[in-house]
């Protein structure tokens, strides 16, 4: 059954993913709009509760293991929709096991360092799920679309040349497969929000008072590089989808599909690790049975010893009972239809 499940969702994301070394053109190749053939939204509201479920428990699997990190990277634009995918996807999850880490304008301590300094030092550590609200991918992004930014990052002359952008590429590839080869899986998703539905999304946070807080002119200002951000999301898109950290580009015009999908991926990261919980020694499970004795010889007068274990019984109990009585109704309703359909053929047969 777990084989089918992990088939499923490797079936329904492939269509999002990029494949290594292909040329992306995002505008003819991914569809905003998409919803993989979902029509209600409430199908997949209940798709992402059972996402969020499985997401809980490996989790929790994860942070027992303490062998593998996880580090979710979401980049789009402005209105893109990450703050809400965040809030929903995990919100099954244990906070401690996770951190969420956003990365604005560079202050001057990070621009007296590397370009990816700020970034390395803001990563998961092991049992744990890292999330880059924008990531290191703004370096090749927002600095490329603004020149300006770039020469205020104090680099050398030769390293500001026109291969910057390639080299960058590179750099970042070979950094990720560093941070996989040691057992951190990088999840990249890019939210893929079409130019109307940003437009609609910026008057809504005019139009609703309680998301006025939400509005900034300078986001507005950004859409008149809508094309340049198109072109640089492509050549990016292209040159690091790796075989090790693969883009997923998920249509975000549907918030509730593209929070169904982030959820499907990070799952499907979390099957391939398939972390498990670590195995007790016989020495620690004499301990253990050790201090239940001690525990249960302290119950009070009239308690269970072990309470825990009691009620564990009794509910087994109760649904062996509840599973006998269904099967007694089953059998007494075919009873009752096998003796009608023999008195209507009884019938039928004396007329």
């Amino acid at each position: 059954m777990g084989d089918d499940r992990a088939d499923h969702i490797a079936e329904f994301i492939e269509p999002l993913r990029v494949e290594p070394g292909s040329t992306v053109r995002l505008a003819e190749d991914f569809d905003p709009g998409f919803r993989a053939g979902i029509r209600k939204k409430k199908d997949g509201v209940e798709l992402l509760r059972s996402g969020i479920e499985q997401l809980a428990d490996y989790q929790r699997r994860l942070a027992a293991q303490d062998t593998y990190g996880v580090l979710l990277c979401l980049q789009a634009l402005d209105a893109g929709g990450k703050d809400g995918t965040i809030r929903h996807v995990m919100s099954g999850v244990n906070p401690q096991g996770v951190r969420v880490v956003g990365f604005k304008v560079p202050s001057n301590e990070e621009l007296d360092h590397d370009y990816l300094w700020r970034y390395a030092r803001n990563l998961p550590s092991r049992g744990e799920i890292g999330i880059f609200n924008r990531s290191h991918y703004e370096e090749v992004l927002v600095v490329r679309v603004h020149p300006d930014n770039l020469r205020r990052q104090k680099l050398p002359a030769a390293a500001r040349g026109p291969d910057v952008w390639q080299r960058r590429y590179r750099e970042i590839n070979d950094w990720e497969r560093y941070l996989t080869d040691n057992g951190f899986r990088i999840v990249k998703i890019f939210l893929n929000l079409s130019k109307e539905e940003q437009r609609t999304r910026f008057l809504k946070r005019i139009d609703v008072p309680e998301r006025n807080w939400k509005f900034s002119s300078a986001d507005v200002r950004e859409r008149a590089y809508w094309d340049d951000y198109q072109q640089a999301f492509s050549q990016m898109l292209s040159a690091t989808s790796t075989q090790w950290a693969p883009w997923y580009v998920v249509p975000a015009d549907h918030k509730w599909f593209a929070r169904v999908c982030t959820a499907a991926v990070l799952v499907h990261t979390l099957m391939a690790i398939n972390p498990q919980y670590p195995q007790v020694s016989e020495e620690s499970r004499r301990q253990l049975a050790e201090v239940r004795e001690e525990l249960e010889a302290e119950a009070p007068a009239g308690a269970a010893p072990d309470p825990y274990a009691a009620e564990k019984k009794n509910n087994g109990t109760k649904i062996k009972k509840s599973k006998k009585s269904k099967k007694n109704k089953k059998n007494k309703k075919n009873k009752k239809d096998a003796k009608r359909k023999k008195g209507a053929k009884n019938k039928k047969a004396s007329s």
